[in-house]
């Protein structure tokens, strides 16, 4: 692991970092920010970037060092695709490829070789901050935006067991049926859309996989809100199967970290009072 850079924000230390990964085979770069020294390892709170996004949006953006700091959580931000000269990509095509790897993975060639953001985030890189930070790997909780909303919500209903926490930012939770992201399931798990499931959120609820308790904020000024995000079949998937869902339409606000930076706090207090 190499370090990019790191900077001191809040008492604690914002650093940028990067490494050769094997799960995606090509260098991948993430963001940790480590709260001001404590008696012992602290939380873990993961945060996943939507589309178009890197590690560096979150943490340029979103407002969450000085509430960390004093919480005493470790944010951690990914990356949200494979990059490289070596990666297959769609350059003129931001629902696809580079910035937009859906957090799942791949199945069809050429893209099952690095695009494996799932397994990359659960597996690789979380043994890689638990070997080199002070975190208590015991205590996580996972959030994202659009398609990181995606990406918290089906990781942490397929490992509730690991993840304490979870909440979303405008998330897209049925990406199966949504205009920009099933075609990218397509390209990247094939024709046979039974096994595009395993990565929606909506789907998981009815194929039995269940969570204590989950946070969407989601702005009524959204310009992605009927065609892309559609909250309200979340609320209806975790009516049926009795997930309690705190979702906040959100007069006003858009899709931008405007948005997000709104609220941010709120997610943190959230995530904190269950880790």
């Amino acid at each position: 692991m190499e370090m990019v850079s790191t900077a001191l924000s809040h008492g604690g230390i914002q650093g940028v970092y990067r490494h050769q990964a094997e799960t995606t085979g090509c260098e991948m770069t993430f963001a940790v920010f480590m709260p001001p020294d404590s008696d012992g390892p602290v939380p873990v709170l993961w945060y996943l970037s939507g589309l178009t996004c890197s590690h560096a949006n979150v943490m340029e953006k979103g407002e969450y060092r000085r509430l960390a700091a004093e919480l005493g959580i470790a944010i951690i931000c990914p990356d949200t695709s494979p990059r490289g000269d070596a990666v297959p990509d769609e350059a003129d095509n931001w629902q696809f490829g580079s910035g937009a790897g859906f957090y799942l993975d791949a199945t069809q060639s050429p893209y099952a070789r690095h695009y494996q953001m799932y397994s990359y985030i659960l597996g690789e890189l979380s043994e890689l901050v638990a070997a080199n930070f002070a975190v208590d790997m015991s205590r996580q909780g996972i959030f994202g935006h659009s398609m990181g909303g995606h990406g918290a919500l089906i990781m942490a209903l397929k490992n509730p067991e690991r993840f304490k926490s979870c909440s979303a930012f405008a998330p897209i939770v049925n990406p199966m049926t949504a205009d920009w992201s099933s075609t990218a399931f397509g390209k990247y798990l094939g024709d046979d859309t039974a096994g595009w499931r395993a990565y929606d959120a909506v789907a998981l609820i009815e194929d039995g996989h269940e969570f204590s308790d989950l946070l969407v904020d989601q702005g009524e000024a959204d310009s992605f809100l009927d065609n892309g995000l559609r909250p309200w079949l979340l609320e209806a998937a975790c009516q049926k199967s009795d997930i309690e869902l705190t979702l906040r339409m959100q007069v006003g606000y858009d899709h931008s970290y405007f948005f997000i930076s709104t609220f941010m706090d709120d997610h943190l207090r959230w995530h904190a009072a269950r880790l």
